[in-house]
């Protein structure tokens, strides 16, 4: 670092250690503590896994949102039964579309004029866009915002993990043999980047017996846990298959779920 640093990071040249590339806030705005939910494939649940712990959280008594980072697929409105909302603002702000229980959101489809219309950008304008969903969205008093990310460990991620005060990450994964892999990509970016993964999360994890409660494994027998002590990472829940939750998802009525299994994650996001 420089004698003469002014701590103004984004009007330098200079590669210092201290660098700090995080965008701020809009004056006004508030979030105490964010949590990233990624996987490194796309069709592992990840967005489902995001709604229910932000819903979850809400429950608890914590002001939470949801900033969709899935700028070309994002699912989050839906969910909520919120599709045909537009976000509304000002001239240099936006204001999050907020939910029947309080969930603050902001996704790509709220600034769609029709929410089937696909966002066909390029990678640095998509990053570009969740950065703005950060410094242009006037959140307000938010205790727990979580980051939906696209799968993968492409821009978008980087761009969050860059430029948002991430405190620690969720990685969601499914019961097929492949999940080692896609774990170790998301740890393995996570370590690169120095962000704290909070656990793992599986889902699709088996189906219950609705007449005797055995437990069927569709994907056959999971070895998340395995996983979770190969890298030192504790699993914070596993998800059923349960036709509820197709059914409230697809309903846009999720925040009527209960979801127990995931108390664990809720006590540990409580701690950060």
């Amino acid at each position: 670092m420089s004698e003469n640093c002014n701590h103004k990071c984004s009007d330098c040249n200079e590669k210092c250690e201290s660098r700090d590339m995080r965008a701020n806030l809009r004056e006004g705005s508030s979030v105490k503590k964010v949590i990233g939910i990624v996987s490194g494939k796309g069709g592992v649940g990840k967005s489902l896994v995001t709604s229910l712990l932000a819903c979850k959280m809400n429950k608890l008594g914590f002001k939470t949102a949801i900033l969709d980072a899935d700028i070309t697929g994002p699912s989050i409105p839906e969910s909520f039964g919120l599709g045909d909302k537009r976000a509304s603002g000002g001239e240099n702000y936006l204001a999050p579309v907020v939910t029947d229980s309080g969930i603050q959101l902001m996704s790509m489809n709220f600034l769609l004029p029709n929410e089937n219309d696909p966002v066909i950008w390029r990678g640095p304008v998509i990053g570009g866009a969740v950065k703005q969903f950060w410094t242009d969205v006037a959140w307000k008093d938010v205790d727990y915002m979580f980051v939906d990310m696209p799968p993968g460990t492409g821009d978008v991620p980087l761009t969050v993990f860059q430029s948002l005060p991430v405190d620690g990450i969720i990685v969601v994964s499914s019961p097929q043999q492949l999940v080692r892999v896609i774990v170790e990509k998301a740890v393995k970016m996570a370590n690169m980047m120095n962000i704290p993964i909070l656990g793992l999360i599986e889902n699709m994890s088996y189906v219950q017996c609705p007449k005797c409660d055995e437990k069927i494994y569709v994907f056959g027998k999971s070895n998340i846990e395995k996983i979770g002590e190969s890298f030192n990472i504790p699993v914070l829940a596993r998800l059923p298959m349960r036709p509820e939750t197709s059914y409230a998802v697809d309903s846009g009525d999720i925040e009527s779920l209960e979801v127990s299994e995931l108390q664990e994650a809720a006590e540990v996001i409580k701690k950060l």
